[in-house]
Formats: C-alpha cells, sequence, structure tokens
C-alpha cells in the first residue's frame, strides 16, 4: 500500500512538473509572437489605384510599400519605408494599440521572469511553497491581463479597418493619396493576435492549476506522512 502510495506521487510530481514546463513554453512562445506582432507592418495592407505605389503596408509605427521608379526606361521598385510622425494622421486605434501591444509585452516579460524563478526553485527542491504561489499568481494576472490587451489592440484595429471608418491618413509628401484606396487585404495580424491572446490565456490556465495543486498538496502531505509509521 505504502509503495503504490509514493508511486501515485512520484507520478503526480512528474505531471506537475509537465504543467510548470508547458505553461513556461507557452509563456516564451506567447511573448515572441507578441513581438513579432508589435513590429509586424501588416496591420494594414490597402491596394491603390496607382501604378506607382500599388501596395502599401502599415503597421503601428511605420508604412513600408514598394514605390516604382522610371530609370532609364526600365521600371523598377524599390523598397520605402515611412515613420509614423507627426505628418501623419494617427488614428485612434493605432495611437492607444501601441501602448496596449508594448504593455502586453512588457507584462509577458515579467512573466518569463516570475516563471522561470518559480521552475528554478522547484527544480532545486526549496521549500518555499509561498514564494511559489506569490510567482503563480503573479503570472496568472499579468497573463491574463497581457492576453486582453493584446485582443483588444487587434480587434479594434480589425474592426475599424473593415467595418468602420479610420481617420489613418497619410503626410502630404507620401507619393499617393488615401483617395486612391480601392481594396483592403486580411493579413495574418488578426490571427496571429488571437494565437498570442490564446497561448498566454493557457500558460495563465496552467500556472492556476499549478497553484490549485500545491494548496491540496500542502494539505494532503501531512496527512501521508501521519500514516507512514503505522
Amino acid at each position: 500500500m505504502l509503495d503504490y502510495f509514493y508511486m501515485a506521487l512520484g507520478q503526480s510530481e512528474l505531471k506537475h512538473s509537465f504543467l510548470k514546463v508547458l505553461g513556461l513554453f507557452f509563456s516564451y512562445l506567447a511573448w515572441a509572437l507578441g513581438i513579432s506582432l508589435a513590429s509586424s507592418r501588416s496591420w494594414r495592407v490597402w491596394e491603390f489605384n496607382s501604378n506607382v505605389v500599388p501596395i502599401v503596408f502599415i503597421g503601428l509605427w511605420e508604412g513600408f510599400y514598394f514605390q516604382r521608379f522610371n530609370i532609364s526606361g526600365s521600371i523598377v521598385e524599390l523598397p520605402m519605408h515611412n515613420r509614423m510622425n507627426g505628418s501623419w494622421v494617427i488614428s485612434d486605434e493605432i495611437w492607444y494599440g501601441r501602448d496596449l501591444i508594448l504593455l502586453a509585452n512588457f507584462m509577458k516579460s515579467v512573466v518569463l521572469i516570475f516563471g522561470s524563478m518559480a521552475l528554478i526553485v522547484c527544480w532545486i527542491h526549496a521549500p518555499h511553497p509561498d514564494f511559489l504561489r506569490s510567482c503563480y499568481n503573479i503570472s496568472v494576472f499579468f497573463l491574463v491581463f497581457s492576453s486582453s490587451c493584446t485582443m483588444i489592440t487587434v480587434s479594434w484595429n480589425f474592426a475599424v479597418d473593415f467595418y468602420g471608418q479610420s481617420t489613418l491618413d497619410f503626410p502630404l509628401s507620401f507619393p499617393i493619396g488615401k483617395a486612391m484606396l480601392i481594396r483592403k487585404h486580411f493579413s495574418y495580424v488578426f490571427p496571429l493576435g488571437v494565437i498570442t491572446a490564446t497561448l498566454s490565456l493557457l500558460s495563465a490556465a496552467m500556472f492556476f492549476c499549478e497553484t490549485f495543486s500545491m494548496k491540496q498538496w500542502s494539505q494532503v502531505k501531512p496527512m501521508a506522512v501521519g500514516k507512514c509509521p503505522k
């Protein structure tokens, strides 16, 4: 009977270790995708009725396009970058989306610190259950909050771009005008944002299960130790 208890105990510890590692892996993956999301230049993909600049890729901080030049009778396409500064008419969904996506990435960075610390403490079998619970509780809070910020940003920009009227406009020095816009293309940003938010929630759920199992472990372990001599 005692051997069966220790076998079940070993399987339980292995299961908990797997949840810790998998939860931390999802946190790292969500953090990497969040960085890619913030630096993406495909938040908006606009097609224009123009032979000079047919398509413009617009991110949160800059616009990118290929401009065609006639050089000695040959058409050459050159990549052009245009930083969003005061000359742009920046819409609210982009203006506030910058802060929200940066806040989400910062909170995920904090989660990586606390999650890694908790995993190291578990590996060295340090008796600090209160510290571990604090690390996981902080991680859960930040992961849920960062997931909300990411979903708000991508959903807001997607809804305004396709179903609303965005006030985003180019500077006067831009080679084309917004009046020449003929089509808006769906990009990978919205599904990438949904995946990033989902991974954050999955990681939060695993960390929450870990805190819950730690509470049960703290209640079961004294009872098990009391039965061993008998």
